[in-house]
């Protein structure tokens, strides 16, 4: 009798013990679901806070977070039918036309437009790919006067001072404790053709183009950079690719981070390639990804930028790319600029 009772006693506490698990979870559950929406509608992440909202209204809060979270949207007839009315009014119509013999090789090879805006998606990171046909239209805008006594500015704020169609962010600066105006470079700062920062006798890891369009990545001080005719160029490093050679940099600090590169193909094609980073949705690239990017597309010469929360990319007077930033994008002295198509 004693031990019935007991054994009721044990399967008794057994459950109210489990009830409790099941509650304390679903509260836990409850209560992350709602950070996690808190942060992805942060206003500081415009991009994800528009497709969270929007996939918070149509399907609730759970299937719209696990959507930030895969980086796809929910598909559903709903959403197709949307996309088809917003499409539709876009679409060009088409005749009948009589069918013809092919068209040889050189009439059917579809012209590369003069500027392409690619989306990236690798699972683990993801971002954007801007490819420049006319490498003179890329170059160096600078935040105004550099140096220790100047603050720089974001990268939107400098993109709209030269009138570009698009920016990302370039030099590194002197940045102590995160608390760094923006205003002074690391390393030499060349833009149109005058040397805005930097010294003559220093030797720096130089990225840049020369006056006949060609990339160079390469270590030179300023002084043979200028004799070599460079006309922009900015400094952090690595050298990824350098002249068709992959550059080891094992002995450089890696990890997943938010990078941007620029790369030109042997064509002259300008490659400039933004990775997000430190998100929900992409955790950032290694050196080792990016060198596998710019080869895939084809360049011959690349070289890393600064990276973590300076990495942002702006296209036709949009930021495109998300800042991994907690205060939005950060103050920079310089940054790679594409010239609107003529």
């Amino acid at each position: 009798m004693a031990k019935r009772r007991r054994r009721k006693n044990r399967y008794a506490t057994l459950g109210i013990r489990t009830l409790i698990l099941v509650l304390v979870t679903l509260m836990l559950f409850h209560s992350g679901c709602k950070k996690l929406g808190k942060i992805a509608s942060d206003p500081a992440y415009p991009i994800a806070s528009r497709q969270y909202t929007e996939q918070e209204e149509a399907h609730g809060r759970i299937r719209a977070l696990r959507s930030i979270l895969s980086g796809k949207a929910e598909e559903t007839e709903e959403n197709n039918g949307n996309l088809l009315m917003r499409t539709a009014s876009a679409a060009p119509e088409y005749e009948t036309v009589e069918l013809k013999a092919p068209l040889n090789e050189s009439e059917t090879k579809q012209e590369q437009p003069e500027t392409e805006l690619i989306d990236i998606n690798r699972g683990v990171f993801r971002g954007k790919l801007l490819r420049i046909k006319d490498a003179s239209r890329v170059y160096i805008g600078v935040s105004g006067p550099l140096g220790e006594e100047h603050a720089g500015k974001q990268l939107g704020d400098i993109v709209r001072s030269y009138g570009a169609l698009a920016g990302v962010n370039a030099s590194g600066f002197y940045d102590p404790d995160g608390m760094g105006n923006g205003g002074t470079p690391l390393g030499l700062v060349i833009s149109q053709g005058k040397m805005a920062f930097g010294y003559d006798w220093m030797n720096y890891e130089v990225i840049g183009f020369d006056k006949k369009n060609k990339l160079h990545c390469g270590y030179m001080t300023g002084r043979q950079a200028m004799d070599m005719g460079i006309r922009d160029a900015a400094c952090f490093g690595p050298v990824l690719i350098s002249e068709g050679k992959r550059m080891n940099t094992a002995d450089r600090w890696s990890g997943h981070n938010p990078r941007t590169v620029i790369g030109q193909t042997d064509d002259g094609t300008v490659l400039i390639l933004l990775i997000e980073g430190r998100q929900i949705s992409s955790i950032g690239a290694t050196f080792d990804d990016v060198k596998d990017l710019m080869e895939e597309y084809g360049a011959v010469n690349a070289g890393n930028m600064d990276g973590g929360a300076s990495s942002v990319m702006y296209y036709n007077g949009e930021q495109i790319t998300l800042s991994s930033s907690l205060n939005g994008t950060r103050d920079i002295p310089s940054c790679w600029l594409v010239a609107p198509e003529s």
